[in-house]
């Protein structure tokens, strides 16, 4: 959450209102969120039904809109009105039209009501004079769209709010994996939190877990069958892979491969400690600590170390810095050059 979001819900808290709200952009996250707060945290539950109404742009009159912020709370010092998908509201006559019917509203709004104004997925033009006097008389807040670099910050933010740690590789996998809609990626921990509520932090079987991944082509299982020496099994899901490009972006694999190489760099230093002291030091369940062991026989320090810096490359390249190449080639690239 932003630090201008922040603020707009301290004062909100703190009843400091204002007498009328813009809340517009491309993110529709944050305007549900603001829209919920106005719809059940302003009022009491015996306030809001006679003094919260919503409309919908697609169904009412400019005028009915207008009445709404008119008329007088009924048994509490304020009302709510809440204009939703105002972009698609019906204007007056002549040139009058949309927006700018409510002008006249906002220029002298109703000192009882709060008037709350939705547009979602879109910007509202800050030039135009709706907007000029929406930051005379009131609060705009614009709802941006997280950048995709940006998304695993975002995350990882998130889950410091809901007090729920959630790393860095685990922030990376869910941004590959669920795209940039932040809705669904807050239900999908939420689910995550709900199945183990005494846990404090995601790790990747969670994801596996709960949020679900093919099982006969997951891409936790592809560095696996890469090192394990699976051949016909790797061979497979490389195949799959190539063909189905949106199930392996560039991101996605490599930090899958980053966890799996990562466990095996410190593998290399837990010869001769016990399977649980070695679980422990890896940071793994002490039933797969033998597997892991034994790859480094395969995979000594000195190929996983190299194979971790070209993960290190390839991530770079994955989100587009220094080439131009599509992530089928660089997975095969990358492929090719960890197998020599």
């Amino acid at each position: 959450m932003n630090a201008e979001l922040k603020k707009l819900f301290q004062t909100l808290q703190m009843r400091q209102f204002a007498p009328v709200y813009l809340i517009d952009g491309e993110e529709p996250y944050y305007l549900d969120l603001i829209t919920g707060y106005f719809e059940n945290n302003i009022l009491n539950p015996a306030e809001r039904d006679f003094n919260l109404m919503v409309l919908y742009g697609k169904d009412a009159e400019w005028s009915d809109v207008v009445n709404a912020c008119r008329r007088f709370p009924m048994f509490a010092e304020k009302q709510v009105v809440i204009l939703k998908d105002a972009g698609s509201l019906k204007g007056g006559k002549d040139d009058i039209k949309g927006l700018n019917s409510l002008i006249a509203y906002i220029e002298k709004p109703s000192p009882t009501t709060i008037f709350l104004i939705e547009h979602p997925f879109k910007k509202v033009d800050g030039t135009t004079r709706f907007a000029r006097r929406i930051k005379d008389k009131g609060i705009r807040f614009t709802s941006d769209k997280i950048k995709d670099d940006n998304l695993p910050a975002w995350i990882m933010d998130h889950g410091r709010e809901i007090n729920f740690h959630i790393g860095e590789q685990e922030a990376q996998i869910l941004a590959s994996y669920l795209g940039g809609d932040l809705k669904k990626i807050v239900n999908e921990i939420e689910k995550v939190r709900i199945n183990i509520p005494d846990e404090r932090a995601l790790t990747t079987a969670h994801i596996q877990k709960y949020i679900g991944i093919s099982k006969e082509y997951n891409m936790f299982d592809f560095p696996v069958a890469l090192t394990g020496g699976d051949t016909d099994k790797f061979y497979k899901m490389l195949s799959y892979f190539i063909t189905n490009t949106k199930a392996a972006p560039m991101p996605l694999v490599t930090a899958a491969f980053y966890m799996h190489f990562n466990r095996l760099y410190l593998a290399c230093f837990v010869q001769g400690k016990t399977d649980k002291d070695a679980a422990a030091a890896i940071g793994m369940s002490p039933y797969f600590v033998k597997d892991i062991i034994a790859t480094t026989r395969r995979w000594p320090l000195q190929r996983v170390e190299r194979c971790l810096m070209l993960l290190g490359k390839y991530n770079t390249m994955g989100v587009g810095i220094n080439t131009s190449t599509d992530d089928r080639e660089l997975l095969k690239e990358m492929i090719a050059q960890m197998m020599e």
